[in-house]
């Protein structure tokens, strides 16, 4: 397993990007940074929603068309574990363009579908390769000075949310004036550019480790073993992302249902209210660096739980299901800037594989979150989702209070 002796000094690659910000990070490369997380992650989530568009056009039940969600988070989650640790082993700029040129490739398929199964094929692939913008998350965590990672890392993030956030709002426009289709299409012509565009921005990164790549991979199950606060963390994040998918993948049908007769643009400009959440993540970096993680923690997790309440009695009221929109994404979000402040002070030579680990835990969350989600809403309605997205908060809660006391950081030595 490679240690923080192994990791290459990034001031060299530093100064040939020009003057670097106040943080020891030149401003402009955080931006871009930013930029491409958004743009590759909101891969996963323009299906959310044309949920129904799709039931009709494939003529599927609610469950099956919730399935295109979870699919394409399980890929995200197989390219957590499977290409994300080749950032610690591979040259990182390559890496990323060859994992979007796929990305660009699966997409294209996606918009050429012809039945549901093939959809759900390119969907998968895509997803899995969109991992690029958690290849670019420890890259920024990597240039960063220890003092400011918090705050580097929260703005890259805030550009990753926002493209969760928005790509919903873009997809539903986007389908509702040249269909469903073109969304896919669209987005693969936006992943092509990114790719150019980053193969000529980003500097070269060199590997962290030599070793083959079997022992890349074992040595991710290492570090899950070794540190008690990476699979805490992966934990806590997975209750709160799955709360999370269960809302905005059911959401759509409470919104096109007798309550409110929404358009998908009136969906899509629903999930606008979500990315006012976004602006939590430079604060959270803040709090995350004054070493509040813990409380702010505890308070994210009351706060998931509250807004879940408040959605509970949102069937009719556009507003209350508005404020408990904003709630959920601010906790969900502040729970993962600091979560991913937490890893990556645990071995800074194993920081893709630290967040391999880390992301790949909570996406098989909201994996299972679209799914239960799709599944508490046949049986219960907007009703049973509400209670399984604040049990899932509270939970966490729970498992929060057995915390104090625990050195976050302290590594549990094992026998190699």
């Amino acid at each position: 397993m490679s240690r923080s002796s192994d990791l290459r000094t990034s001031g060299p690659r530093r100064s040939q990007h020009g003057a670097a910000g106040a943080h020891g990070v030149p401003g402009r490369l955080v931006a871009l940074l930013a930029v491409a997380s958004g743009m590759t992650v909101a891969n996963l989530y323009y299906a959310q929603p044309l949920l129904s568009s799709l039931r009709d056009v494939f003529h599927i039940t609610t469950a099956t068309a919730g399935l295109l969600i979870t699919l394409t988070q399980v890929g995200y989650v197989i390219g957590m574990l499977f290409l994300v640790p080749l950032g610690d082993r591979l040259e990182k700029r390559s890496l990323i363009t060859a994992l979007l040129t796929v990305t660009t490739v699966a997409l294209v398929a996606a918009g050429l579908a012809t039945g549901f199964p093939m959809l759900l094929v390119a969907s998968l692939i895509s997803g899995g390769t969109s991992v690029v913008a958690q290849i670019l998350v420890p890259f920024a965590a990597s240039l960063a000075p220890d003092h400011a990672r918090g705050r580097i890392v929260g703005r890259v993030m805030s550009g990753l949310l926002t493209g969760i956030l928005l790509s919903r709002t873009l997809s539903s426009l986007v389908s509702d004036v040249a269909g469903w289709r073109v969304v896919y299409l669209g987005s693969a012509v936006l992943m092509a550019l990114l790719a150019v565009a980053l193969r000529f921005a980003l500097p070269k990164q060199a590997p962290t480790t030599t070793v083959p790549y079997h022992q890349v991979l074992r040595s991710t199950v290492t570090l899950v073993r070794t540190h008690p606060a990476l699979l805490r963390r992966g934990l806590y994040q997975a209750a709160m992302f799955g709360a999370f998918s269960a809302f905005w993948t059911t959401v759509s049908y409470v919104l096109t249902g007798p309550s409110f007769h929404y358009s998908p643009v009136g969906v899509g400009l629903f999930a606008l209210v979500g990315a006012a959440g976004a602006g939590i993540a430079p604060l959270a970096g803040h709090w995350a660096d004054r070493k509040l993680t813990r409380p702010m923690t505890g308070l994210a997790f009351a706060v998931a739980a509250a807004a879940f309440a408040v959605a509970g009695f949102a069937q009719h009221s556009i507003v209350a299901l508005t404020l408990a929109a904003i709630l959920i994404d601010t906790a969900v979000q502040t729970t993962l800037i600091l979560g991913q402040h937490t890893i990556y002070q645990l071995d800074a030579g194993a920081r893709a594989r630290l967040n391999s680990a880390f992301i790949a835990t909570f996406f098989l969350g909201g994996a299972l979150g679209s799914q239960f989600g799709s599944i508490a809403y046949r049986a219960g309605g907007w009703t049973a989702v509400s209670f399984l997205g604040a049990a899932l908060p509270l939970l966490s809660l729970l498992y929060w209070l057995t915390e104090r006391g625990a050195d976050p950081h302290k590594a549990i030595p094992v026998s190699n």
